[in-house]
Order: C-alpha cells, then structure tokens, then sequence
C-alpha cells in the first residue's frame, strides 16, 4: 500500500510542477514574440526617408530632443503597450531624439521639443501633437484615413 501512495503522492506533486514550467514557458514565447513585433514597428529614424514609406506603410514619427525626456519615455511605453494595434494599421514608428544630427526628418518635419507625426500611406501629414497620445488615439485617427476606411472595405468584401 505505501508503494501506490508514495506513486501517488509523487504524480500529484509533478502535476504541479509540470503546469508551472508550461506557464512559464508560455510567456517567454509571447514575450519573444511581442519583442519581435517591436523590431520591426520601432526603428531608429537616422537617414530615414518619408518616400520609402509611400502606398506601403503610416509613419508615426516620435521627436524627442533627449531619450530621457519624459514625454519621449510615456509614449514609447504607451506603444510597447499595444504595438499589435500599430502592426494592423500598418504603422512604423521612427524615432528621433538627437536634435544635433539634424536629420533628414527633422529638416521635413520642424519639430519643436517633443512631438509625434503621423504620415499617412499617401505621405500627408494627418496629426502632429506636441503631446504624448495613446495608441487608441491614434489608431482612431488613422480609421478615419480614406485610404484606412478603403482597406477595412476591402477585408470586409473579402470575407463574404
């Protein structure tokens, strides 16, 4: 009898056991995953040009005159929040906290400090705030593009 209760008492503490290396692993994979996501949503702006980005992709571009400027380090957290709802829209985010270099993208978009643009797909600058925003926000801002509405028909007419 001690033989089955000690096998028993051993598959019931493996059970456990086995749950919680699965729950651990299962977070690290999501993580790999977001943080591949990330890679390719947020890219440093350096010799970016707007151009490369026309019919492709919605530019959210993020001006900061130091990475430690807070308003820089908010909306950078509220991206990492929710960059699956950047992805759909087919968002990239360039960054730019180095007023010195004078980038090709600052000679363009005359930030003052702080600032996030957004370009549409056709290259028209459709927001600029000198504020952090939420990516609700934007990702409300972008529904209401033309060309955005266009693609949410297009899926909707594709599913039928």
């Amino acid at each position: 009898m001690r033989p089955i209760l000690a096998l028993v008492f051993a598959g019931l503490t493996a059970l456990p056991a086995a749950a919680q290396d699965a729950a651990e692993s299962a977070p690290a994979d999501s993580a790999e995953g977001t943080e591949a996501l990330l890679a390719d949503l947020i890219r440093p702006a350096d010799d970016t040009d707007l151009k490369d980005f026309i019919w492709t992709r919605r530019p959210l571009v993020v001006f900061a005159d130091s990475p430690a400027d807070p308003r820089y380090v908010q909306q950078m957290k509220n991206i990492r929040k929710r960059p699956e709802d950047l992805t759909e829209r087919d968002v990239v985010v360039l960054t730019d906290t180095d007023p010195e270099a004078d980038s090709a993208l600052r000679e363009e978009l005359h930030p003052r400090g702080f600032a996030i643009v957004l370009v549409g797909k056709d290259g028209k600058i459709y927001l600029r705030k000198p504020v952090p925003w939420d990516v609700r926000e934007i990702g409300r801002v972008i529904d209401k593009m033309p060309m955005r509405q266009q693609e949410i028909e297009d899926r909707r007419g594709g599913e039928s």
